[in-house]
């Protein structure tokens, strides 16, 4: 395996680390009953500090929320690519490598997605439609940062044009960092859910590009 693919493989492996330490750390460190129903917050000095700042916009929770269906809509379009191929090729071996191990990406992200809403490790700061649901780590940062980033890894495998390569890649992290920040300022998260997030959804997508590399350069040395 060349360097490449190896620090690929380690940056996201490094990164899913990162996030069961920062798990652990958000269950031990300044843990105070600060939220909703007075259930227990980590870094709570912290986290209350910041949503004082922000405050709730219902607004913007509305607009990202929505916005929450281009990533879905983005995976659905690389499972019926995968599908085509499927149908056309009549093996799922001969379906394309990076396609099927996204769909597996997929998974994984959404197994995660069901882990923490089955399992909360906090709650949000504030109810919504009346309840108070699971706030770690933010599942909508998770969708985007899990599926918008394999849209440019995919443009750049596939696409030719590089001026359409980077049309691409400017508008999906444009979009990527609107609903980051707008998730954020929201309020309607912690800000250690946000980060959470990101420590999670970037390590799982590291590591689905370094498999994908690793594959690539094997299949071209044969």
């Amino acid at each position: 395996m060349k360097t490449n693919e190896k620090k690929t493989l380690i940056t996201g492996l490094v990164l899913i680390f990162a996030f069961a330490v920062w798990t652990m750390l958000i269950q031990i460190i300044d843990v105070q009953a600060v939220g909703i129903n007075n259930t227990n917050i980590g870094f709570a000095t912290f986290n209350t500090w910041f949503h004082s700042l922000t405050g709730a916009n219902m607004t913007l929770y509305t607009i990202t929320d929505w916005l929450g269906l281009v990533p879905i809509f983005i995976g659905m379009c690389f499972g019926f690519s995968g599908l085509l191929q499927l149908i056309k090729r009549k093996s799922l071996l001969k379906v394309d490598f990076d396609i099927r191990i996204l769909g597996v990406y997929y998974v994984i992200v959404i197994l995660c997605y069901l882990i923490f809403e089955m399992i909360p490790i906090n709650y949000r700061p504030i109810f919504i439609n009346g309840f108070a649901e699971a706030s770690y780590p933010s599942s909508t940062t998770l969708l985007v940062l899990g599926v918008m980033p394999t849209l440019i890894f995919q443009a750049n495998r596939r696409i030719k044009s590089d001026k359409i390569k980077k049309i691409i890649c400017v508008i999906t992290i444009l979009f990527s960092v609107f609903m980051v920040v707008g998730r954020l300022v929201s309020g309607v998260h912690w800000i250690t859910d946000i980060v959470g997030s990101i420590l999670l959804s970037m390590g799982l997508f590291y590591i689905y590009k370094g498999v994908v590399l690793w594959n690539s350069v094997r299949n071209y040395k044969n």
